[in-house]
């Protein structure tokens, strides 16, 4: 036979629903699981080596401790612009050409 729980007492529906064995369970096992990420990134943190260095960290940047990627977005120069933009209007010609046909 199948253990059955007792349902919430009427006068005790103002503490809200009663939580049974499988709901704990499922907390208890989420709340775990997240206390074992933190402690991994955690120790991840403290056997990190703090005297490491790269060149690439000369350039690099953070705000508050948190690095800042830089995006790369430099102005093109001028000649390059015209010839992409030449190269555009051929293509658009040609796609025009293609179509009329």
């Amino acid at each position: 036979r199948s253990h059955k729980e007792r349902g919430q007492l009427a006068h005790r529906a103002r503490f809200g629903l009663l939580e049974k064995h499988k709901d704990y369970v499922l907390r208890a096992r989420d709340y775990h699981a997240k206390q074992e990420r933190i402690n991994r990134l955690r120790r991840k943190a403290a056997d990190r080596n703090k005297d490491e260095f790269y060149f690439a960290m000369n350039k690099e940047r953070t705000v508050e401790g948190v690095h800042i990627q830089e995006r790369g977005n430099k102005p093109m120069p001028m000649d390059m612009v015209k010839l992409l933009k030449t190269q555009d209007e051929g293509y658009i010609r040609t796609m025009r050409a293609t179509g009329l046909k």
